[in-house]
């Protein structure tokens, strides 16, 4: 099959979340079950000069031979970030969005050769779908392709004022709440879902969540006219990065019948933190960006409680002011116990996976997460929520004593997190059966070669 992916965002030429990954890594897993891939992306700034290809877009390379070409539009595209700055959002993403969803498709016309499937990603591409159903209906270059639409986060929609619909340059009847309306606001997730041959999300259990008021976000109903189009796959992970035997940010290297390193990088972590160098106090990591999906206000209720067990916790990431102002103010409230460093950092990343004894992942909904799935590669054992791919990918250690890879919160409230923390911690005192966990823990693999089959097989769906 020829697949084109469009994409907003593409790891290793500009990356804001799991997205990137997803569209930098499932190419190559595809390429190498024998199909024909390309990529098309914006040309931000951070992407930088690539060859020229022509007047709409520049080129480069990935993988064998996977093409990967960037829609040029300065004004547009040539910013200091994807999407917004850190206050918001840009104002004219509407514009930007639209206008790249419309070059893609030209570009694939100047290429000259006809595409099975176009798969699109959020509600940045969520025009395409629509413009092929309706006026790329009958173009005879399109009569063939089909759209594959995957939904990475649904909390991000892409909505925008009604009084922008014609910038879309479709039809204004396909503004009516089966379609493009949404509560008298476009919103281009779902165009893109309610158009598209088949939908797709980033796990099974995140799959059926959507379909629920719960966590539907506002589109449970039309997901669930969808339902016999509509799949989970889980992410995978790309374990030539995430390896503590070769992951070059860490030193030195270690496995899961060598794990004496572990503690060197235990200690190393505490230095790096400002934290006591205790070997015999469980430390947890925290890495992600901190926004409310992530469970900060959790941890923020249950501090008090987190804080009178012998543990020690460490954390690391951006986002929101108020909780960049929150764990400032624990690490100040705490230091012998508490502290965050409020910054992207990859190298202290890798130190927290390969340094810690436990994974805290509480979030409040996580379609798939990939760092519980790097946790437990490096033998840092995950206390996650029970939601999406968190469920799909930790089973609890008191629950399922042969798979047992970690804690599952019984509850999202601060008695279910304090009773996931007590567990761990008394899991931690016996040491050999600790040590036995985190062998089990290591084994564990979520590759994408087993993903990129079950795209294939939703690919195929489509063509039938």
């Amino acid at each position: 099959m020829r697949i084109v992916f469009i994409a907003s965002e593409i790891v290793s030429f500009a990356k804001t979340g799991g997205l990137a990954d997803v569209c930098g890594t499932l190419p190559l897993e595809l390429e190498a079950l024998g199909h024909e891939l390309m990529i098309i992306m914006p040309h931000y700034r951070v992407v930088g000069n690539k060859a020229f290809f022509n007047d709409r877009a520049s080129l480069s390379t990935m993988g064998r031979g996977i093409k990967v070409f960037f829609i040029e539009n300065k004004d547009f595209f040539d910013r200091p970030q994807l999407y917004g700055d850190s206050a918001k959002d840009y104002p004219d993403n509407l514009d930007r969005f639209t206008f790249f969803c419309r070059e893609a498709l030209q570009l694939l016309k100047d290429i000259g050769d006809p595409v099975d499937i176009i798969h699109c990603h959020d509600w940045q591409t969520g025009l395409i779908p629509v413009l092929l159903k309706d006026p790329l209906a009958n173009d005879p270059f399109f009569i063939r392709t089909k759209t594959v639409f995957t939904v990475h986060n649904l909390a991000y929609q892409g909505l925008f004022s009604m009084e922008a619909y014609p910038k879309l340059g479709v039809d204004i009847k396909l503004f009516n709440d089966h379609q493009l309306e949404f509560y008298d606001k476009v919103n281009l997730m779902k165009a893109g879902i309610v158009f598209s041959d088949y939908v797709t999300t980033v796990s099974p259990q995140y799959a059926r969540e959507i379909q629920t008021k719960e966590w539907g976000c506002g589109l449970e109903g039309v997901l669930q006219t969808k339902r016999s189009c509509l799949a989970g796959i889980l992410n995978g992970l790309d374990y030539r990065i995430w390896d503590p035997e070769q992951d070059e940010h860490i030193d030195p290297p270690y496995s899961s019948q060598d794990r004496l390193a572990k503690k060197i990088h235990k200690e190393k972590l505490q230095k790096i933190f400002g934290l006591p160098q205790i070997s015999d106090i469980p430390v947890f990591g925290f890495v992600g960006r901190l926004c409310y999906q992530k469970g900060i206000d959790l941890i923020e209720s249950s501090i008090e409680g987190l804080m009178q067990r012998p543990i020690q916790m460490v954390f690391l990431g951006v986002g929101d002011d108020k909780y960049q102002k929150l764990l400032k103010h624990l690490s100040r409230r705490y230091p012998h116990q508490f502290s965050a460093l409020v910054k992207d950092n990859e190298d202290i990343s890798h130190q927290i996976y390969a340094g810690a004894d436990f994974f805290l992942m509480p979030s409040v909904y996580e379609p798939c997460g990939l760092a519980q799935m790097i946790a437990l590669r490096y033998g840092t054992i995950p206390i996650v929520s029970a939601v999406g791919g968190l469920i799909d990918t930790v089973a609890d250690v008191s629950s399922h004593r042969k798979q047992g890879n970690g804690f599952v919160l019984s509850s999202y409230s601060v008695s279910g997190l304090l009773e996931a923390v007590d567990r761990a911690v008394g899991a931690y005192s016996k040491k050999e059966k600790f040590s036995e966990l985190i062998v089990h823990a290591m084994a564990y693999r979520f590759t994408w070669k087993e993903s990129a089959k079950h795209y294939i097989e939703v690919y195929e769906q489509c063509r039938s």
